[in-house]
């Protein structure tokens, strides 16, 4: 199996997958451990959030998964679309998850993924009625 980690530091396994534009490209066969045959270091007009052709660096690497702690529903359907499977989990180490992946096991679950891009802004309260 091919599986892409994001990894914003190249160490560990980094959240928010359509933002990410570093990415640790794993082999693992499910017998011996995984093993880094690439690193991708896109440029921020290259982040799947912001590119939207078919012709992305991803997709032309013939990956089977991909791994993040965290994706939107968007990303999920798009790379579903390129026959690549989008695992989120809260582990850290690319090599443990996708060694997971590769034997059948499951992974940690992930947070809950906030796909709020707006900037923080003061919230609106609502107070009850008092006529």
């Amino acid at each position: 199996m091919r599986i892409a980690v994001t990894s914003q530091n190249f160490r560990t396994i980094t959240g928010h997958a359509g933002k990410s534009r570093r990415f640790l490209i794993l082999e693992a066969d499910g017998v011996s451990a995984p093993v880094e045959i690439d690193r991708l270091d896109l440029p921020m007009d290259l982040s799947l959030h912001d590119y939207h052709g078919d012709d992305h660096p991803l997709f032309e690497l013939q990956l089977d998964a991909i791994v993040t702690q965290g994706a939107g529903q968007g990303f999920i359907q798009r790379l579903s679309r390129h026959g690549i499977r989008v695992h989120t989990t809260s582990a850290t180490d690319p090599v443990e998850a996708v060694n997971a992946i590769a034997t059948g096991k499951a992974l940690p679950v992930a947070a809950p993924h906030d796909h709020d891009h707006a900037p923080d802004r003061p919230r609106m309260t609502l107070s009850p009625d008092t006529h």
